[in-house]
């Protein structure tokens, strides 16, 4: 019983360990991510691909590639003929450069800013479709009630990045600059 005992009480002590690393990793990354947001430069690099630009850019926010990993866009990219319940198919031919382009300036490929943070909280396998679906996405977000987005009409959902970020489009995605619509000032 008592090696029992003692067994769980180290097992417990290497989680807080554990849990305490996590805990400065993650301060890390936010002071890194506020250090970025005070020099004055984007959180991600702006879409600049001009096929993204007009081909994705004229239904959606040509979302910053930083803000998924490669495999994300892999699997987007690949599944264009059912894009979220719409067919978004290109040609080979306007697909192939999108695709490339993505994948390299994707958060897990020496991306900067906040791109790394993204990177980091995903697990080597893990392929989100959806930004709102990462773990760094929801840490940045926890705070915000779904009712002020996606029950907002004026916004719709966490996908529209650019109805509550002024900036989005350039890549900034700084908390102070941030109107929920229909709400006063949001502040965490």
């Amino acid at each position: 019983m008592k090696k029992f005992l003692h067994a769980i009480g180290l097992g417990l002590f290497l989680l807080a360990g554990v849990g305490l690393a996590l805990s400065d990793y993650d301060q890390e990354r936010e002071e890194e991510d506020h250090d970025y947001a005070e020099q004055g430069r984007p959180d991600f690099t702006p879409a600049e691909h001009p096929g993204y630009l007009q081909e994705c850019g004229a239904c959606h926010l040509a979302y910053p590639p930083g803000l998924l990993p490669a495999r994300s866009w892999a699997r987007i990219m690949g599944g264009l003929g059912d894009h979220f319940g719409d067919n978004a198919e290109l040609s080979a031919a306007e697909a192939g450069p999108i695709g490339t382009y993505l994948q390299a300036q994707a958060a897990d490929r020496g991306a900067r800013g906040r791109a790394r943070s993204v990177a980091a909280s995903l697990g080597p396998e893990q392929a989100p479709l959806r930004i709102a679906a990462t773990p760094w996405f929801r840490r940045q977000h926890h705070e915000i009630p779904a009712s002020m987005v996606a029950g907002n009409p004026q916004v719709g959902g966490f996908g529209n990045c650019q109805a509550c970020h002024r900036g989005a489009e350039d890549g900034s995605f700084d908390e102070h600059r941030v109107s929920i619509p229909g709400y006063p000032y949001w502040d965490d």
